[in-house]
């Protein structure tokens, strides 16, 4: 300074420089050895000698370096399938900072947080560092400020999410039946990827089981990938899914339609449905399962459509307009007719009969006066007028209704 006659204070005081150098070890060890890199050897030097506006551009250059090293492990090829737009090595390098910070938030290499600190820091970059004419300088703490933001958001050891290649996921999705180990590699590489990507590709699965194109073994590999996430879905995931399936309704394709509702029992989300899907969805079951135990060999071919009502029941609240319905038929069937019931049902409507509502039970005692069948089963057939006795003890006391009391209390001591 005394030999080209400049001030000293153009250079960081003594006291912001040792504030800024006992603090550097704790902030280098934040950054992981492999992320160390020349920036911030050059940095550290800068420190040394009060050069803290270089110092600000060479961390900065280290955490830009990083992110575009994250988009370059995240995948080049997975880019555009997200962003939409044309995007290669070349496109990566001519990003402004200000792009590169909005894209890796885009593909959730940095979260909300990270994006909001390192925008900061870039306009700090742009303003006082050697990068630029600066309009002034930092202190001791400003530097250690955006060091540590650097490290934190930028030079960080998170894990680095890897995108998945979203056509070669659908060609083999719909390719031939997955063996374990493709199913592992996919569900791996989807685990891998960022949470957005993963929404997505979940309702892509959706959609290719829910396409009649598609062949049987596409089907149950979309299918069977879905079911490794099904514990994990977002409320996001869900309203999306029930907003595509309501979507198939209103334009009217049944065929999406049924498929739809078939992937969603089979993930037990079939309680996000809107009551008319719900109402439709116990109706037509019950409705297969009465013209099933009213044809020829019914003890033989009830059961799976028994389970399939079960199924349902256990997944979601029977909606009033359906309980009629419901109830009729699982009593009907449980007490059979003349010749007997259906053994292999018979657990399947007791336990139906157990979980009935405080409203089916009271639809259900009433049903010896409402319901034409039962009325006509019990009053002609002693076996099946034994069989109500019994599915009337399967009620827990505490949950019949007021109203319908007296019968309740008639069946269990008769």
């Amino acid at each position: 300074m005394t030999a080209l006659s400049v001030p000293r204070e153009v250079l960081a005081s003594d006291e912001d420089i040792a504030l800024a150098w006992s603090q550097l070890p704790a902030l280098l060890n934040k950054i992981p050895p492999s992320l160390r890199d020349q920036f911030l050897a050059r940095m550290c030097v800068a420190i040394a000698v009060g050069l803290t506006d270089s110092a600000i551009n060479y961390a900065w250059n280290s955490a830009v370096t990083e992110l575009r090293n994250k988009i370059r492990r995240f995948g080049l090829n997975v880019v555009p399938q997200i962003t939409s737009k044309a995007f290669d090595e070349k496109a990566l390098i001519n990003l402004q900072d200000s792009a590169l910070l909005s894209l890796c938030l885009e593909i959730n290499l940095i979260t909300e947080d990270g994006y909001f600190m390192l925008d900061q820091c870039r306009d700090i970059r742009n303003n006082y560092s050697a990068a630029h004419p600066t309009i002034g300088q930092v202190d001791g703490y400003e530097l250690i400020s955006f060091i540590n933001r650097c490290a934190k958001y930028a030079l960080s050891d998170d894990a680095n999410p890897r995108g998945v290649d979203t056509k070669a996921f659908i060609a083999s999705v719909k390719g031939d039946r997955f063996n374990e180990l493709q199913q592992q590699t996919w569900v791996s590489r989807i685990n891998a990827t960022h949470e957005a990507q993963r929404a997505s590709l979940i309702l892509t699965l959706h959609g290719i089981y829910c396409d009649p194109s598609v062949p049987e073994q596409g089907r149950q590999n979309a299918f069977s990938i879905a079911e490794a996430f099904q514990g994990s879905f977002t409320p996001q995931v869900q309203s999306e899914l029930i907003e595509r399936h309501s979507s198939y309704g209103q334009q009217g394709d049944d065929a999406r339609r049924k498929a739809s509702l078939q992937f969603l029992q089979r993930l037990n989300l079939l309680q996000l449905l809107d009551d008319a899907d719900k109402h439709l969805l116990i109706s037509n079951a019950a409705k297969r399962l009465m013209q099933v135990h009213q044809a020829w060999n019914n003890f033989y071919n009830e059961p799976p459509f028994a389970a399939r009502v079960s199924e349902i029941a256990e997944q979601i609240a029977v909606p009033s307009t359906a309980k009629a319905e419901f109830v009729g038929t699982v009593i009907a069937c449980f007490i059979g007719n003349q010749y007997g019931t259906s053994e292999a049902a018979e657990y399947l409507y007791e336990k139906m009969i157990r979980g009935f509502t405080p409203d089916e039970i009271g639809i259900f005692l009433d049903l010896p006066k409402k319901n034409e069948m039962v009325k006509y089963r019990i009053s002609n057939h002693k076996r099946c007028w034994k069989m109500f006795k019994r599915s009337v003890g399967f009620l827990d006391p505490n949950s019949v209704p007021t109203l319908v009391r007296n019968q309740y209390d008639w069946w269990i001591a008769v």
